[in-house]
C-alpha cells in the first residue's frame, strides 16, 4: 500500500486515518470514514482499488467531483472514466463498452444510475472488487443532503452477485448520521474511523 501511495500520489506515508481504513476495506470489512474535508477521503478507494484487480464504482452526487477525479487519476496513467448526465449517447456507449469489456480500474457515477436496469446488468457482467460511497451521509435520512435515490443505490448494490469491499466515505456525520449510515451498510461499530484533525502534508 505504502508503494502505491508513493507511486501513484507522491506522497510519503498516509494521513490520520487512512491506513486503518484501507485496511478494514482489504480485510473485506465494510467501513465507514468520516474525515475532514482536505483529509484525503478520495486516497481510501483510490489506494485499495488500485491494490485490487478487476473494478472499483465510485457512487458520488457531485458531477463536478467526478470529473475532476477522473481527470486527476487519467494523468497518472489509470484508467478511470465517469457515466452522468453531462455525456454524449456517443461517450456513454464508449464508456459501457470499455465497462463490459473490463478496461475500466474506476468508474465514477451517479446514485441515480442504478434505477437503469440496464447498468445494473451489465454491471453483473464486470468484475467488481470496491464499491465505495463518496458524500455517504447524503444515504441517511438524517443527514443534511439526504438523496432518497441512494436508499435505492443500497437495495441493488447488495444485492449484486459479487463478493466486492464497501467503503463509504463522508466530510460530516453526526452520531446519529453514522449509526444510519451503518445499519443500511452493514457496517459494525468497530469499523467506524473518524478522525477530527487535519495533519499538514
Amino acid at each position: 500500500m505504502q508503494n502505491i501511495l508513493k507511486e501513484y500520489f507522491g506522497y510519503q506515508q498516509f494521513r490520520d486515518g487512512q491506513k486503518e481504513i484501507i485496511d478494514k476495506v482489504i480485510d473485506h470489512r465494510p467501513t465507514l470514514g468520516v474525515m475532514p474535508t482536505g483529509g484525503g477521503k478520495s486516497i481510501c478507494y483510490q489506494v485499495p482499488g488500485l491494490y485490487l484487480d478487476g473494478l472499483t464504482i465510485v457512487i458520488s452526487p457531485l458531477i463536478s467531483l467526478m470529473k475532476d477525479q477522473v481527470d486527476s487519476l487519467r494523468s497518472m496513467g489509470i484508467k478511470a472514466e465517469f457515466l452522468n448526465s453531462t455525456l454524449t449517447a456517443k461517450e456513454k456507449k464508449r464508456v459501457e463498452n470499455e465497462l463490459v469489456s473490463g478496461q475500466l480500474k474506476f468508474l465514477y457515477i451517479a446514485p441515480e444510475r442504478f434505477n437503469q436496469p440496464q447498468f445494473i446488468q451489465m454491471l453483473n457482467k464486470c468484475n467488481v472488487q470496491l464499491i465505495a460511497f463518496d458524500e455517504a451521509h447524503c444515504i441517511s435520512k438524517w443527514g443534511h443532503d439526504f438523496r432518497p435515490s441512494y436508499q435505492e443505490v443500497i437495495t441493488h448494490v447488495m444485492s449484486l452477485p459479487h463478493h466486492f469491499m464497501v467503503v463509504a466515505l463522508t466530510a460530516t456525520a453526526t452520531k446519529e448520521v453514522q449509526e444510519d449510515i451503518s445499519q443500511k451498510l452493514r457496517i459494525a461499530e468497530s469499523d467506524i474511523v473518524e478522525t477530527s484533525i487535519k495533519r499538514e502534508t
